[in-house]
């Protein structure tokens, strides 16, 4: 049977909180001002996606779909993902009335040995009229978004690896042409110089500062070779292969770095808003503060829950199923006085609010940042590229006119040694400052959060 009073006990706890209505949510507002444009020139656009094509590298094309595929980071941040979408279901699962049944059976020992059985059904409800079931999904809801953001931007950063560490094997490999180009140019002049030597027309130092040149020169095929093989093996590990047995795929010209020529259109700094996705993480993270904080405003209001049970049977076996007894009434919580603990977590749930808040405005500043100084990255290399073009044809010039000099006795072979290593050096610069610029073209599109991942 139905407990009357127990009925009028739940009618009046909801006549008390009719004026509890749910508060909404504190809202933290993530102000940002981003300037009307970026302060240089942007680099030429017309991709609509996937900003690595713009290289017009098959190879890299590849490797960043692998990576995208099979990256480890990626599928720690998809099974997050997946752990998150379990909470948010599990917290709206607090909305529905809650049911378990129990039963139990045994023997009387005495005279009659009495066999007794029974079995109850017991269920529970909240309407959640203090808002805290409503706050905990909200905050379970940004908690998910915060994930899903979060994968997106490890793809973002594993595309943006990728990308940086095989233009890193490409200039490893730019770098070893250059090495044989260079070990081919300073054994001539050795050749020439041991010639003249042996007819008594250059003394034996100038052999020897031929020969230690040389071995200069092959010394550095070692700290190639190590900083090949370590791009080589971090391509791995984005692609989840194994490193040491890793070969990336040939580029159709390794002995040059691949030449950025377009990508998707960058927009403005506001866009970094929508587009960033650590941005829109720390976004999903300030509403997940702000619903923290409705959680623990909530433990300052009245709270109502409703209990029910069901009992089937008389306590023996044979009326187990011949009555049953049901029984449901109203639980109030009215906080009165727990010494300001309830008012103290209201305010660390507000302190933390305005710590993301904080860490919000320093991320869009980072952001920004980082465009920023990849536009000028892309500027400067540029320029620099130009310069060291032009100091490569000077140094061969110079390098053709004091090598035509010396074999006609009218320089010294200092000069034409001193020749040599400008020019390998500019030539040197060039691969490096190359790298670098297709480098800043990466780091410009991953900052701006280009499409494509």
């Amino acid at each position: 049977m139905m407990q009357g009073r127990c009925k009028g006990v739940a009618l009046v706890g909801a006549a008390m909180l009719a004026g509890c209505a749910t508060a909404p949510d504190p809202q933290l507002i993530a102000v940002v001002a981003p300037p009307p444009v970026y302060a240089t020139d942007l680099p030429p656009a017309g991709l609509e996606e996937a900003w690595w094509r713009g290289f017009e590298d098959p190879a890299l094309d590849a490797l960043v779909e692998r990576g995208l595929a099979a990256n480890l980071d990626i599928d720690a941040a998809a099974d997050r993902l997946d752990a998150a979408a379990a909470l948010l279901a599990a917290e709206r699962s607090d909305r529905l009335p809650t049911f378990d049944a129990a039963g139990e059976a045994g023997v009387d020992l005495g005279s009659d040995n009495r066999v007794r059985a029974g079995v109850g059904l017991f269920g529970l409800f909240d309407p959640d009229l203090n808002g805290r079931l409503a706050a905990e999904i909200r905050a379970a809801a940004a908690d998910y978004a915060e994930a899903d953001y979060v994968l997106a931007d490890q793809r973002r950063l594993v595309a943006a690896a990728i990308a940086n560490q095989y233009i890193e094997y490409r200039r490893t490999g730019a770098q070893l042409d250059l090495l044989e180009q260079s070990t081919d140019l300073q054994e001539r002049t050795l050749r020439i110089v041991t010639l003249r030597f042996e007819a008594g027309l250059a003394a034996n130092l100038d052999v020897r500062r031929a020969a230690a040149d040389l071995a200069q020169t092959r010394a550095r095929r070692g700290l190639i070779a190590i900083a090949r093989a370590s791009a080589a093996n971090a391509l791995a590990v984005l692609i989840a292969e194994p490193p040491g047995t890793f070969a990336p795929p040939p580029a159709r010209d390794d002995g040059t770095i691949p030449d950025y020529a377009r990508g998707p259109s960058a927009g403005t700094p506001a866009d970094l808003l929508r587009r960033r996705t650590d941005l829109l993480a720390a976004e999903a993270r300030l509403a997940q503060a702000a619903a923290q904080i409705g959680s623990e405003q909530a433990d300052l209001r009245p709270s109502l829950t409703i209990p029910g049970t069901l009992g089937l049977g008389d306590g023996t076996l044979g009326g187990l199923f011949g009555s049953f007894l049901a029984n449901i009434g109203a639980a109030l919580d009215l906080p009165l006085f727990d010494g300001g603990r309830r008012r103290a977590e209201v305010e660390a749930a507000r302190a933390e609010g305005q710590a993301r808040l904080a860490e919000y405005r320093a991320t869009f500043l980072d952001a920004l940042g980082e465009v920023e100084n990849a536009l000028v990255a892309i500027e400067a290399y540029e320029q620099r590229n130009g310069d060291l073009t032009e100091a490569i044809e000077q140094s061969e010039t110079a390098l053709g006119q004091s090598d035509a000099l010396y074999r006609e006795g009218l320089a010294s072979l200092f000069d034409v040694l001193d020749a040599q290593r400008q020019l390998i050096a500019s030539r040197q610069s060039l691969i490096d400052s190359e790298a670098a610029l297709a480098s800043s073209h990466v780091a410009f599109h991953a900052a701006v959060g280009s499409p494509g991942y």
